[in-house]
């Protein structure tokens, strides 16, 4: 599993400033950090050459002609030195963090030692953590990913001639613009589309309650006062589909796998929000594993709603749980009871099968107790939920200064709360006074800004350029690509096995090879290690 976090970004001096410059001033600042920081090279180019966006799971393919733009995502994208200068006002010297690339512009993608993706995406900057095998890596990891780009962005403020920059880890900017905090999931290929369709939408639907990042403003344009769960609700409009920027369905059909494709396909998820609270990534990431388990067994509860699309914006329009939606046989429930019928089968799925000890344990244990207390008082999981915490601070303003929730105040303490820099943001100020429940310390989160997971193929990309930063030109999720001293072609080392390139099998290699010519050379030399990367 893994996540993606599209920021959204912002020139407080500079509000006419192209949002796709900006972006590529994050991944070039963090380029020029990590070189002189960590000591080694940055900008490891991304290789397209296994994307394949276009693929449908439900059976075909989309023409090229037929695409939106926005989902051509096998073509890097580009923007040259010119301008650069225009939005920011002058032309790039040699003094400036931009990495020239061989084709003249500037650097938007990066792959990192820790095994993510760094990269402008639809004008925002994205991090793409690096596979892990559990929530509470998940969780460590995307916070990593929180920390790299507040490096960056500490990088421009300290550069002169360019203009401050701030992040925001939300996923609106409520002028009918939404950015997507998207997962992934491996699965089994041998499990039938329909089956994860029909299992995950009434979940999907009610998962908000618990991994909503909350919202001042209803409908795409945020004009509609109120406040929501969910910061991307309202921007769904089809139950399922191929697109993630228009016409954005509930479960997307993407079939680019990133593995070997007769074994394996990756759920993209794309209803997700942004979330800052440590408990609201584990269960949302931790949750949705388990209900997959239930559908790749046949456990999943069978549940059908009326209309999945208004159901989903009915429940996070009710910050109160009240609201009921239909259900195809005509019964009226809430998005706790459904929710509640979840946890139930998922509890008896993992007692059937042995699996309720460990990390499993715990995310039952959080889940049942998170929607008791919302059952009882949804005000009490402030602690643990951003959509929550996020209420609680702006109703403490409502009362005070009497503001209605049209009030543009609220709609700048609900963008505060998103804020990346701890001294501005309003999430980091309650989560430094101990008011925000943490899993993992930060001494554990900066290591993985440096470390890729263990247990994955992250750990054999991440190390790879870590060890190699010289001879790595170019790395996907299945794939590092080598330019050797001695060779006439570049060395591809595909990928494909998400859980082969782990430290058990590869790292005895990185310890003992002193190139990169010797470690390909026991990578690929006949022996006990023999593939084991592939």
């Amino acid at each position: 599993m893994g996540t993606e976090t599209e920021y959204g970004i912002h020139a407080p001096g500079d509000p006419l400033a192209n949002s796709t410059v900006l972006s590529s001033q994050i991944i070039n600042a963090y380029a020029a950090t990590v070189r002189s920081g960590l000591g080694n090279l940055a900008g490891t180019r991304w290789d397209y050459t296994d994307e394949e966006p276009l693929h449908d799971a439900r059976g075909w393919e989309v023409s090229r002609e037929d695409a939106d733009p926005s989902q051509l995502t096998d073509m890097p994208p580009v923007l040259d030195a010119e301008q650069i200068a225009l939005a920011g006002g002058r032309r790039p010297t040699g003094n400036d963090f931009y990495a020239e690339e061989s084709s003249g512009g500037v650097l938007m993608n990066m792959v990192l030692s820790n095994g993510a993706r760094l990269y402008v995406d639809h004008a925002h900057p994205e991090y793409s953590s690096p596979e892990v095998t559990n929530p509470l890596d998940a969780v460590r990891w995307d916070k990593a990913g929180d920390v790299v780009v507040l490096t960056a962005l500490r990088r421009i403020a300290q550069t002169p001639g360019f203009a401050p920059v701030n992040l925001y880890k939300n996923n609106t900017d409520n002028k009918s613009v939404s950015y997507g905090a998207h997962e992934n999931y491996l699965m089994p290929r041998s499990v039938p589309f329909g089956h994860i369709v029909t299992g995950l939408i009434p979940f999907f639907v009610s998962r908000q309650i618990i991994c909503g990042a909350g919202r001042v403003g209803r409908g795409v344009t945020g004009r509609q006062s109120g406040y929501q769960i969910s910061q991307r609700a309202d921007f769904f409009e089809a139950e399922v589909g191929l697109e993630t920027t228009i016409r954005r369905p509930i479960i997307n059909t993407r079939d680019e796998p990133h593995a070997v494709a007769e074994k394996y396909r990756r759920l993209h998820v794309i209803i997700g929000d942004a979330n800052l609270s440590q408990v609201s990534i584990y269960l949302r990431l931790g949750t949705t594993a388990l209900v997959l388990s239930m559908i790749e067994h046949g456990d999943v509860p069978q549940i059908q709603l009326h209309e999945p699309v208004q159901a989903l914006q009915a429940i996070s329009h009710d910050p109160t749980l009240q609201q009921k939606v239909a259900l195809k046989d005509g019964s009226m429930v809430t998005g706790l009871d459904l929710q509640e019928m979840y946890l139930e089968a998922a509890a008896a799925h993992c007692r059937r099968l042995g699996t309720d000890e460990g990390m499993t344990a715990d995310v039952l244990e959080r889940w049942g107790n998170l929607l008791a207390v919302l059952r009882r008082d949804p005000m009490e999981a402030s602690a643990q939920l951003d959509w929550v915490a996020k209420l609680k601070l702006l109703e403490a303003y409502r009362e005070r200064d009497g503001l209605d929730w049209s009030a543009a105040r609220l709609g700048l303490i609900d963008l505060q709360y998103a804020d990346l820099r701890p001294e501005k943001g309003l999430y980091y100020r309650l989560a430094a006074r101990g008011k925000m429940e943490r899993l993992l310390p930060d001494a554990v989160i900066l290591e993985a800004v440096r470390q890729p997971p263990e247990d994955t193929r992250a750990y054999f990309r991440g190390k790879c350029i870590d060890h190699f930063p010289e001879q790595v030109v170019g790395a996907s999720w299945d794939s590092v690509i080598f330019d050797l001293p001695n060779n006439r072609r570049l060395q591809r080392i595909p990928t494909r096995e998400p859980l082969r390139g782990t430290r058990e099998l590869t790292g005895r290699l990185f310890e003992e090879a002193a190139s990169a010519e010797e470690f390909i050379a026991a990578l690929l030399g006949p022996g006990p290690t023999n593939g084991v990367a592939t």
